[in-house]
């Protein structure tokens, strides 16, 4: 069974080549490695093109934004299943791949899987600042203020198939608005695996400033509100609380 890894990169010279060896680095042996570049003005192409030979595929164009070229390379994707790491990010060993794909080898029915994910420091990937432990989806889980780490979400071709792609209304949400999508408006059998799969250097767009995180959430409100749900009173409280708790 294949798995397509695809990694989109805009100016990102100082990081792209641990993402590289991270995913080229797996001992499973079907993955084909996707890289959708924004047209990169540093030096990212030419470290990318060294390593162009153990590709799937590589474009280097200009797109509209981070989920603009998440979408490209779910499209050029060929995988049966699909997992979606950062330019910034890492995986946290080369078995994380034969462990999530030994999962959807022994249960053809499986449509979802994600696990854990620790965030970093950026100069020392062996610092962890924060710790995102998930858990097993249910009934609640969003409306409880949970949400599973994007990057460490593993998903079937056949699921974007029936749900679609990364909503380009969403600047800073499309992520959520996408698992919200995937997991509460349709009935596809998830897991969870109480496992660290990624490795997140601080400093994500989101995180980056008081407004941006204030949009985000207006953002997720919106999610719900668009796929004909209510956003329970409690929902930003228990979020902030979530993220607190990650801190200890």
């Amino acid at each position: 069974m294949k798995i397509s890894i695809i990694t989109v990169v805009y100016n990102n010279e100082r990081t792209i080549k641990d993402a590289l060896e991270s995913v080229l680095g797996q001992t499973y042996r079907d993955i084909e490695y996707v890289i959708i570049d924004g047209k990169s003005k540093d030096n990212t192409v030419s470290i990318i093109k060294e390593y162009e030979d153990k590709l799937g595929y590589f474009v280097s164009e200009k797109d509209n934004g981070l989920y603009d070229a998440m979408n490209k390379g779910i499209q050029s994707a060929t995988g049966d299943v699909i997992g979606i790491l950062n330019s910034d990010d890492l995986y946290q060993d080369s078995d994380v791949i034969a462990d999530v794909m030994k999962q959807f080898l022994a249960d053809s029915d499986l449509d979802i899987l994600y696990g854990n994910l620790v965030y970093v420091k950026s100069e020392d990937t062996n610092v962890v600042v924060r710790n995102w432990k998930s858990k097993q989806y249910y009934d609640k889980f969003f409306e409880n203020g949970n949400v599973p780490p994007h990057p460490s979400l593993f998903v079937k071709r056949s699921v974007y198939d029936k749900v679609g792609v990364f909503n380009l209304d969403y600047k800073l949400a499309a992520d959520y608005e996408l698992m919200f999508r995937m997991l509460k408006k349709h009935t596809f059998k998830i897991r969870y695996i109480d496992r660290l799969i990624v490795k997140m250097r601080l400093g994500g767009a989101t995180n980056q400033s008081f407004t941006n995180i204030f949009n985000q959430n207006k953002e997720i409100v919106r999610a719900w509100k668009n796929n004909s749900c209510r956003a329970p009173f409690y929902l930003m409280p228990m979020r902030i609380f979530k993220r607190l708790i990650q801190f200890i």
